[in-house]
């Protein structure tokens, strides 16, 4: 019996010993810290800077005692040759996720490379790469919104808005002249963005002359030099402007501002983005309307993500794309309290 006792107390304490050994491989293998590297193309872009504050407020709703967050954010300022660097940067410093937001979209080779090499998984958002680059690696993913829609629906704006007033076309020509303000030049999304605004607009049996198209590299400041090129070229004539983004639409008006144009003579505006300044301009009647990109959802999309693939959760798609929205004076309120 005595013998027997012993042998039990023998098993007992073994299987103990193999109990406290699973449970410190298992607490070992759950993830205590996200540090997420986020590069984007150039802080001073608006939208982008509104979705990597929203980033932050979403990431922050996962912390808890268990679970530490932390964000290091690197601005590329325009150069992909800096943002190659800065990734190569946040992998030294320890960064198990990176959030890239591509600065040259068909140029991601050496990012891509970097990150596959230390086993950094890469969430690509804003700018999508090119197919053939996310297939190089499963740990690639991509969160933004399809441009197409963007462009669809900016079009039915500017369609709604001359269907229901028929002065905008200043000079009864039946004809609605514009001018396009798009974003860097070759963009993919500046090429969908206008290309489907303006087939959307003609596709409805609104018949179009195009005046002038301009590249202001989503910025309003340069939209505003641009399109005083554009008006000192077409004074009156143009009656429609659409801008690739609101920054760029913004740009506009303060140059028919400058001007001294008065409200009569202004064409009507549309921008993409609803940014915070865009939605104001709705409100305020100088946008005739935008498309609200999803920077909440996106955003909320990226941390779930990050969070899931650093818990070493099946991810069944690589892509996640979030609607846009139409907004107009009679529903803008509702965007801008949508942070709220």
């Amino acid at each position: 019996m005595k013998f027997k006792n012993i042998w039990t107390s023998v098993i007992i304490f073994y299987t103990i010993i193999i109990l406290l050994c699973a449970c410190g491989k298992q607490q070992q293998d759950t993830p205590d810290k996200l540090y997420l590297g986020i590069t984007c193309y150039n802080q001073s872009d608006t939208f982008i800077n509104q979705l990597v504050t929203c980033l932050k407020d979403k990431l922050s709703q996962f912390e808890n005692d268990n679970f530490e967050v932390t964000m290091t954010i690197r601005d590329a300022a325009g150069s992909q040759r800096t943002q190659d660097d800065q990734v190569q940067e946040l992998i030294n410093a320890g960064c198990n996720i990176l959030c890239v937001n591509l600065v040259d979209r068909a140029d991601p080779s050496e990012i891509i490379n970097l990150a596959k090499e230390n086993n950094v998984p890469i969430i690509f958002f804003n700018r999508e790469p090119v197919a053939e680059d996310m297939m190089r690696w499963e740990m690639l993913y991509y969160v933004g919104a399809d441009a197409k829609q963007s462009g669809i629906m900016q079009g039915e704006l500017a369609l709604s808005a001359i269907q229901a007033n028929k002065n905008i076309d200043r000079n009864k020509d039946g004809k609605i002249q514009y001018a396009v303000l798009e974003g860097e030049p070759g963009h993919q999304d500046a090429i969908i963005r206008t290309e489907n605004a303006v087939d959307t607009l003609k596709n409805n049996g609104i018949e179009l002359e195009k005046l002038c198209c301009g590249i202001a590299n989503w910025n309003r400041a340069q939209a505003q030099n641009r399109m005083m090129h554009i008006i000192s070229q077409h004074q009156n004539n143009i009656e429609l402007v659409l801008a690739n983004n609101d920054d760029m639409a913004l740009g506009a008006i303060d140059a028919y501002k400058k001007l001294n144009y008065t409200e009569s003579a202004l064409p009507v505006f549309f921008g993409i983005d609803g940014t915070d300044v865009g939605l104001n301009a709705v409100k305020d009647l100088e946008l005739a309307g935008t498309v609200y990109n999803d920077k909440e959802g996106q955003a909320a999309a990226i941390a779930k993500l990050a969070v899931e693939i650093i818990s070493k959760k099946e991810i069944t798609n690589k892509y996640t794309y979030l609607p846009y929205s139409k907004v107009t004076s009679d529903n803008v309120n509702d965007f801008l309290n949508k942070d709220k």
